[in-house]
């Protein structure tokens, strides 16, 4: 439900981030619910997270991968607003409520961006960078779209926008092995099917720290080429669509045609 004064739902990604949850928890506003998404750590992530916060509500994911973790987070969520938070220390939990606050004034989707003005980054390599300037440019000139920072986690959303995203059940069958959108190409596909299904995003200036302990699971390489596909792929289903009955509405499975995002 829509309201002026949403309810609040974090979902939090961990695999082996107890260190950081002992600082990262204890940092975050009064919200509705915070679900924490365990992808079978080996530490005691979980642990810590019950310890620092009683009401916390622990998901196993099913299958690996930060997509299926956010996935299986999003499935458990009971309030208005969705945010998607990292375990590392990277996001920064004074930002909810601007976040919060740009969906109230009329936003379908909060963008989080390190390069808007106000925003920036502690952590961001120049070889990262220079590869999200070129996936940004990419995206903007296929899809019409005005991102300045596409491959950033830090978003929020209204919960009725869940079905637009059509990411893949979490429930599948033993065996089925990792499906596209269960590794870091879901924060692309979310942008992506957000902005085809023409739905207004406004992007967030937001500042981007460093890790506080450990390693990100990230692959410069890799996972740029998977973004890179996710971009070409929504392109071209996209443009099926299009030839087929147009642009789909919040709500519907993704098959929509192409829209336009614009920021505030």
């Amino acid at each position: 439900m829509r309201t002026p004064d949403p309810l609040i739902s974090l979902v939090i990604p961990v695999l082996n981030e107890a260190r950081n949850l002992e600082v990262v928890l204890p940092a975050l506003p009064p919200v509705h619910q915070v679900i924490l998404v365990d992808g079978h750590s080996v530490d005691d992530s979980v642990e810590v997270a019950k310890r620092l916060l009683p009401d916390i509500e622990v998901v196993t994911q099913t299958r690996g991968g930060k997509g299926n973790a956010l996935a299986c987070g999003f499935a458990k969520v009971t309030g208005d607003v969705v945010v998607m938070f990292d375990a590392d220390g990277s996001a920064a939990p004074e930002e909810i409520p601007l976040f919060a606050k740009t969906l109230v004034a009329g936003a379908d989707f909060a963008k989080g961006s390190r390069f808007a003005r106000g925003g920036g980054s502690d952590d961001i390599t120049f070889l990262r960078k220079s590869g999200n300037a070129m996936l940004n440019g990419v995206t903007n000139i296929l899809m019409r779209t005005r991102f300045t920072d596409l491959c950033y986690g830090y978003n929020a959303f209204w919960a009725d926008v869940l079905p637009v995203l059509g990411l893949p059940p979490t429930d599948l069958p033993p065996g089925a092995g990792r499906q596209w959108g269960d590794g870091f190409e879901i924060e692309t596909l979310i942008n992506c099917r957000i902005a085809l299904a023409g739905l207004r995003i406004s992007e967030v200036p937001s500042f981007e720290r460093d890790r506080l302990h450990g390693t990100s699971n990230l692959d410069t390489f890799r996972d740029g080429i998977r973004v890179l596909r996710v971009i070409l792929g929504e392109y071209a289903r996209s443009r099926r669509a299009r030839r087929g009955r147009g642009r789909a509405k919040p709500g519907e499975p993704m098959e929509s045609g192409l829209g336009r995002a614009v920021r505030s």
